[in-house]
């Protein structure tokens, strides 16, 4: 099964790349507070929210498991073509944060009444830290 063929030190390093490259999108100093005024919340007084652990496991659990699809498309397309490289990697990172990331979330936002800027917060940090564990795996796979 291919799945065992993966790079898992790529994947773990991209993982971890992603979910910090998350963690400073959504920082007090950068997105954060844009984000909540644009849900209409204010930043300093957010809703009440899950417990934190579960927020942010479940957020690792997201990230881990787009860092193995992730990594799984450029096993295929390394199967196919050769070593993608780290600026294969990053185009492939970047354009299934967009292709599907920001794609598949973006009629789940309008719809939602979260309209674009929220998505556009939201999204933009998938596609950066798609984009990022891209080139990791690129680098080290």
């Amino acid at each position: 099964m291919f799945l065992l063929e993966l790079n898992w030190l790529g994947i773990l390093v991209g993982f971890v790349v992603y979910f910090i490259t998350g963690a400073i999108w959504f920082g007090p100093k950068t997105f954060y507070p844009a984000w909540m005024r644009a849900k209409g919340h204010d930043p300093a007084n957010p809703p009440g929210m899950h417990g934190m652990t579960v927020v942010f496991g479940l957020t690792a659990v997201g990230a881990l498991v787009q860092v193995i699809a992730l990594a799984s498309v450029l096993w295929f397309v390394a199967e196919a073509q050769g070593p993608v490289g780290p600026p294969g990697g990053a185009l492939a990172g970047l354009l299934i944060g967009i292709g599907f990331a920001a794609a598949s979330s973006l009629s789940h936002r309008l719809f939602g009444g979260d309209g674009f800027r929220v998505w556009a917060i939201e999204v933009g940090g998938d596609i950066v830290g798609l984009t990022l564990a891209g080139l990791v795996l690129g680098l080290i796979g």
